[in-house]
């Protein structure tokens, strides 16, 4: 956490927050532009201007939340506890065997990513949910910032129970508890690919607003018949989506934040649609788009 805290006061200048009419959502923080699900990855995002940072969720041995979009140390960008490279393919890093000690040996942000050029490197170590929440609210207020809202999703999948994260309903159960005890539900909702959770949450916390991730918009009505109920927003991969789509989704009261947005002009053509909000590696790249 330390390593962490210091790396963005020194490498962030000051910037002047822009306003957006839209919910502009920042990947991971700011993958494109930071080391992906770290501290200073949130700190860019809100100097960009985002509305929402969003995030992924590990469970760690010792029963910690934190930040990761694998429950593995991802060799496409994580560095061993000596510094060393990770086999491509070697998933032997299991988050969910590591306590949370362990864990921060890993350096998850000096390597270069060649699928984001722009990013900075420097050493980043995996942080605690609850850590991102203090740094947020705190850089927010101290900035005179609008308070962030938070889009958090929980991965898992039937085939990782028990192995690389817990079942559905304790792993739910713990980030649920940690968000009322530390945030609350006005500004956070959850997402999730993984329809059991949302199924879960939806029946065990009716309170807790929830977004539906898929990846073929052309499917909405089989996946929404298959969820089983209507969640506040619907959250898909943007190349499918249309405006008929769009409009058909809203009407029934969900709103419509897609992903992954990484050019102005998709940007642009998705707001033309209606969309309420986009998620995006480059929040940067969303000024002066109405």
């Amino acid at each position: 956490m330390k390593k962490n805290l210091l790396s963005f006061f020194f490498i962030l200048p000051f910037m002047v927050q822009a306003q957006f009419s839209y919910d502009l959502q920042g990947h991971r923080g700011a993958r494109g532009l930071m080391p992906e699900n770290t501290i200073p990855a949130m700190i860019k995002a809100m100097d960009l201007g985002v509305t929402t940072l969003e995030m992924d969720l590990a469970i760690t041995k010792d029963g910690e939340i934190i930040l990761s979009h694998e429950p593995f140390m991802n060799p496409a960008i994580c560095l061993d506890q000596d510094g060393n490279e990770i086999e491509r393919g070697d998933h032997s890093f299991n988050i969910f065997q590591m306590t949370f000690e362990e864990i921060l040996a890993f350096d998850c942000g000096s390597k270069v990513h060649p699928g984001y050029p722009q990013q900075v490197k420097f050493f980043a170590t995996k942080a605690l949910l609850k850590d991102v929440f203090a740094v947020a609210e705190k850089y927010a207020e101290d900035m005179g910032y609008p308070k962030p809202r938070y889009n958090i999703e929980i991965k898992s999948s039937p085939e990782g129970d028990g192995i690389y994260h817990p079942v559905v309903s304790e792993f739910s159960d713990m980030v649920v508890n940690l968000i009322s005890e530390e945030i609350g539900w006005e500004r956070v909702n959850i997402q999730s690919f993984d329809f059991r959770v949302l199924q879960y949450i939806h029946k065990t916390y009716p309170e807790v607003p929830l977004a539906m991730l898929v990846e073929n918009a052309s499917k909405y009505k089989e996946d929404l018949d298959e969820l089983g109920f209507q969640p506040e927003i619907y959250s898909s991969y943007f190349i499918a989506l249309t405006e008929d789509i769009v409009k058909d989704l809203q009407s029934k009261g969900m709103k419509v934040i897609p992903w992954t947005v990484n050019t102005s002009e998709q940007m642009q053509k998705l707001l033309d649609m209606g969309v309420d909000g986009i998620i995006t590696d480059y929040p940067n790249l969303a000024k002066n788009l109405d």
